[in-house]
């Protein structure tokens, strides 16, 4: 099945929704939100890791981390990333790649106050992409925390951050026959989208 620009229309980030949509609900994967950024470390080198999609709208895509973990970190010095979704069974991929900004801190708030206690209590505890011991240092770590708010509602540590990533450039690939597969692309200028194909 090919893949043509009437497919998508004129606005990517509605296209962008619905692949997520349909991602959700025909590709079989337990996250089918999970996406791979790239970031540039303070050194240059390029840096990835699988984040989850938490949101998004027409500003761009939403996600939530520790600033000081190596993303965070990355993202204070160099601004952009890139958002990369496979999903096989589907044969599709997508790319997104933009600028980087950082969310209303009451946006963050609301988000982290709907994750489950244990995953805010691990949010104190853990020193993202930090050196540690052993596993008991890291419970031992979670323990404290833990005792810290036994009576209280968790709050959003000071260091946990989200995140939009604005679109320059969004890529829809689909799979073709013997490799030469579909690869539309719309790039941002002077704030109107540009449609092209590129070869596979």
């Amino acid at each position: 099945m090919s893949l043509e620009a009437a497919d998508l229309g004129s606005d990517p980030m509605a296209a962008f929704g619905r692949w997520i949509e349909e991602a959700k609900q025909k590709s079989g994967q337990a996250n089918p939100n999970a996406m791979t950024l790239c970031t540039v470390g303070s050194d240059g080198g390029p840096q990835g890791r699988v984040v989850l999609l938490k949101g998004w709208d027409a500003q761009g895509l939403k996600f939530f981390t520790n600033s000081l973990s190596e993303k965070g970190r990355a993202l204070a010095v160099h601004p952009w990333a890139e958002a990369v979704f496979h999903w096989d069974s589907l044969r599709r991929q997508l790319r997104v790649r933009g600028s980087v900004e950082v969310l209303p801190p009451e946006e963050t708030q609301a988000y982290f106050s709907s994750r489950p206690r244990g995953s805010q209590l691990a949010s104190w505890a853990s020193r993202q992409s930090e050196p540690v011991a052993d596993r008991e240092a890291m419970e031992a770590r979670y323990r404290d925390v833990e005792a810290r708010f036994k009576d209280t509602a968790v709050a959003t540590p000071p260091h946990w951050l989200g995140y939009r990533l604005c679109p320059m450039r969004i890529e829809f690939w689909q799979e073709g026959a013997f490799r030469f597969h579909d690869r539309l692309v719309f790039a941002r200028a002077d704030g109107a989208w540009k449609l092209e194909r590129l070869y596979p």
